[in-house]
């Protein structure tokens, strides 16, 4: 049985830091694509960013150059730094492998 179980989000004030966190059960991280999707109220779910099995990354261009996705092969966890936050990155964060998804993260980034 896959779980993915994501933690680290909270309340954050403009320009501040988080580090979200994606740790797996029941599948192997570094030997699949995985993906950091979020959802804003009223909005469809987007793609944020993405680790290749080779270790590269994808980034959505509104994150570019503020997120860094990462991967801990040790711990099976994927990792999303977000750096520079602003108020339009508040959505709740899933980590999704092939068909599996967490349950989510609310980040929000408010003053």
């Amino acid at each position: 049985q896959v779980q993915l179980v994501e933690s680290g989000g909270g309340l954050v004030q403009p320009g501040g830091s988080l580090r979200l966190s994606c740790a797996a059960s029941g599948i192997i991280f570094r030997s699949n694509v995985v993906d950091w999707y979020r959802q804003a109220p009223g909005k469809e779910r987007e793609l944020v960013a993405s680790i290749t099995i080779g270790g590269s990354t994808y980034y959505a261009e509104s994150v570019k150059g503020r997120f860094t996705i990462s991967r801990d092969n040790a711990k099976n966890t994927v990792y999303l730094q977000m750096n520079s936050l602003k108020p339009e990155d508040t959505a709740v964060y899933y980590c999704n492998v092939v068909r599996w998804w967490g349950q989510g993260t609310q980040v929000t980034v408010s003053s």
